[in-house]
């Protein structure tokens, strides 16, 4: 009698844990692309390197074209940075 009762009451048990057709819907789940506008300044295009002179430069000469070029090659990566951003990359 004991291994009946053993079993009869891990049926029950079992039992109360099934789910019952009274529970609410699983919830919908959608997936939505949220598109953001790219900065204007990301979409106009890099400033060229500088013109260098068909001669040969002086010291003084080439860090100023140095340092312009560094200027553009920094303000072009704000730009690349910002639309990365904006692109939510």
């Amino acid at each position: 009698m004991r291994p009946f009762l053993l079993v009869a009451s891990v049926a029950l048990i079992a039992a109360g844990c099934a789910s019952s057709p009274s529970e609410a819907p699983a919830p919908v789940v959608r997936t939505q692309i949220v598109s953001r506008p790219i900065p204007d300044a990301a979409l106009k295009p890099c400033d060229a390197p500088a013109a260098l002179p068909d001669r040969s430069l002086s010291a003084r000469e080439t860090a100023s074209y140095w340092g312009k070029d560094r200027n553009a090659l920094r303000a072009c990566e704000e730009k690349r940075k910002a639309a990365v951003e904006a692109a939510g990359e």
